[in-house]
C-alpha cells in the first residue's frame, strides 16, 4: 500500500510538471528560431515590414472586394418589378440600399432612364470603371513588394558573403566550418525575400482574377438591365 501510494505521488508530480516542461519547450523552439531568423543580417527587417504591410493590404483588399463584388441574384428583379410598375425612384433606392458595386451600377443608370440608351449606357460603363478602379487601389504595392522582396533578399545574402570572405582575407581561416556557417545565416535573407515576394504576387494575381471575374459579370447584368428599360422583360 505504501509503495502504491509513492507511485501514485510520483505520478501527479511527472504529470504537473509535464505541461510547464512543454511551455518551456516551445517558448525555447520559438526563441531559436526567431534568434535564427534574426542572423540573416540587417536585411531581414526590411523584409519583415513588408511581410507585414504585405499582409495588411491582402487582408484589407479581400474584405473589400469581397463586399463591393457581392452580388444580389433578386436585384435585378426587384429593379424590374419597380421599373415595369412605373416607379423609377422606389428603384433607385433599392439600387443604392444594396451597398455593392452592382448596385451603384445600375443606380447610375436608372438615375438617367429616359434618355437615349447610348447616353445610359455610357454613364454605367463609367461607372464601372470607377467601381473597378477602387477595387484595384492598392493592388500596385502588392506588385511592388513582390519585386522589391526578393531583391532585398539577394542583397542581404551579397553581403554576408563579402563579409566572409573579408574575414577570410583579414583571417586567412578557409575552413569549411566558418564559410558553410556564415553563408547558411545569410541564405535566411534570400529565403524570406522569396517567401514574401511569392506572397505579395499571389496576392496581387488573385484579386486581379477576382476583379475579372466582377468585370464579367457587370457586362451581364448590363445587358440585362438594358433589356429591362427597352422590352420590359
Amino acid at each position: 500500500m505504501t509503495n502504491l501510494i509513492f507511485l501514485l505521488q510520483d505520478t501527479l508530480a511527472v504529470a504537473k510538471d509535464a505541461p510547464v516542461d512543454a511551455a518551456a519547450a516551445s517558448t525555447e523552439q520559438s526563441m531559436n528560431f526567431f534568434s535564427m531568423l534574426m542572423k540573416g543580417g540587417v536585411m531581414v527587417v526590411p523584409i519583415l515590414i513588408l511581410l507585414f504591410f504585405t499582409l495588411y493590404v491582402i487582408i484589407e483588399r479581400a474584405l473589400f472586394i469581397s463586399k463591393k463584388s457581392k452580388e444580389d441574384a433578386n436585384l435585378i428583379n426587384d429593379i424590374r418589378y419597380e421599373l415595369n410598375s412605373g416607379r423609377i425612384e422606389a428603384a433607385q433606392i433599392k439600387a443604392s440600399k444594396a451597398g455593392t458595386a452592382y448596385g451603384n451600377i445600375l443606380e447610375s443608370g436608372i438615375s438617367l432612364v429616359g434618355r437615349p440608351l447610348s447616353e445610359i449606357e455610357g454613364m454605367m460603363e463609367k461607372t464601372t470603371n470607377v467601381e473597378i478602379g477602387e477595387m484595384e487601389r492598392k493592388l500596385g504595392w502588392l506588385g511592388l513588394v513582390s519585386g522589391i522582396a526578393p531583391i532585398l533578399g539577394f542583397i542581404g545574402t551579397i553581403s554576408g558573403v563579402i563579409k566572409i570572405f573579408y574575414t577570410i582575407s583579414i583571417t586567412e581561416n578557409i575552413s569549411i566550418g566558418s564559410i558553410s556557417g556564415g553563408l547558411y545565416e545569410k541564405m535566411i535573407s534570400s529565403g524570406l525575400g522569396l517567401i514574401v515576394g511569392v506572397v505579395a504576387y499571389s496576392g496581387y494575381h488573385f484579386f486581379n482574377m477576382m476583379i475579372d471575374g466582377f468585370g464579367l459579370k457587370v457586362q451581364k447584368q448590363i445587358i440585362q438591365f438594358v433589356n429591362v428599360i427597352t422590352t420590359g422583360k
